[in-house]
């Protein structure tokens, strides 16, 4: 029998670009370090609040700096990650609350979609490939860029003039500059709802989710985990806590996984480890 796995916590909210970062990265290591992932669907507001801390857009200098920075992690990472057209408000006056309660009730209920529903939501809020990149080739979307399979499923998109032919994949390290992205809704129930069936739940199980979402069971469990996070020492997200040696290590953010590795003894291989990498 070999060693037990160390229990890594991972605290986000699909608000935050930087939480989704982090959250393919641990999927990527899932199967390759000694760990017991656990997700953990946080209120971000409600860490904010508690820590007197301020959305970094709302610092002018720091949100040019997230700008360019979430350019350059979307081809460093691998995510195909861009900034709402609306950022203000899609992010800052709409919020995620309703977003976090349904996979909050996801995890209780069904955890094993609680990956899949997560992504779908960011993918929503922060990715969405729209129709700008085929207008001047009447192509549509067949394999899109050269992310994982196992993790991107493609969106099929009509093309302006009709006819389909397949697109030739793009290098992993290219995306294109041309590329337009549109915002899609993530708290509205329709737009939950949708997320959540696109994620492989099926109707029934994402309108029944959607019902309990507004329980007192399922506030309190979201405050509870948003609480935990901030007793850890959290003033945003993500955080990602370490239980190695009986000892905890919090560690805030996307880009300290290289500490996280030295943290539990593991090789830190980029954040496209090869084991992912040969499937682009």
């Amino acid at each position: 029998m070999g060693p037990v796995p160390r229990t890594l916590e991972l605290f986000y909210d699909v608000l935050s670009p930087y939480s989704w970062l982090g959250f393919e990265v641990l999927c990527r290591y899932r199967n390759i370090w000694n760990i017991n992932l656990q997700l953990r669907p946080s209120f971000i507001g409600g860490i904010m609040k508690d820590s007197g801390n301020k959305a970094p857009a709302l610092i002018p200098r720091k949100g040019q700096y997230m700008a360019n920075d979430i350019k350059l992690l979307r081809q460093h990472v691998q995510v195909p990650i861009q900034f709402p057209k609306d950022f203000f408000f899609v992010v800052l006056e709409k919020g995620s609350l309703s977003a976090m309660r349904f996979l909050t009730a996801v995890n209780l209920e069904h955890p094993e979609m609680l990956e899949n529903v997560s992504r779908e939501l960011w993918m929503r809020i922060w990715s969405r490939v729209s129709a700008g990149l085929w207008k001047s080739s009447g192509r549509v979307l067949d394999d899109f860029l050269t992310f994982p399979s196992h993790i991107f499923k493609v969106t099929i998109l009509p093309s302006p003039g009709g006819s389909t032919v397949p697109v030739t994949p793009l290098s992993p390290h290219h995306l294109p500059a041309e590329c337009s992205f549109q915002d899609e809704d993530i708290t509205q129930p329709q737009s939950i709802l949708a997320a959540a069936e696109k994620a492989g739940m099926s109707a029934e199980q994402a309108q029944g989710l959607l019902e309990k979402s507004s329980t007192s069971k399922v506030k309190n469990q979201l405050r509870e985990t948003t609480e935990a996070a901030c007793r850890y020492g959290a003033f945003g997200l993500p955080i990602t806590v370490a239980h190695v040696d009986g000892q905890t290590h919090m560690i805030f953010g996307s880009d300290r996984m290289e500490l996280l590795a030295y943290l539990l003894g593991e090789k830190w291989m980029g954040p496209v480890p090869p084991a992912v990498n040969a499937r682009l």
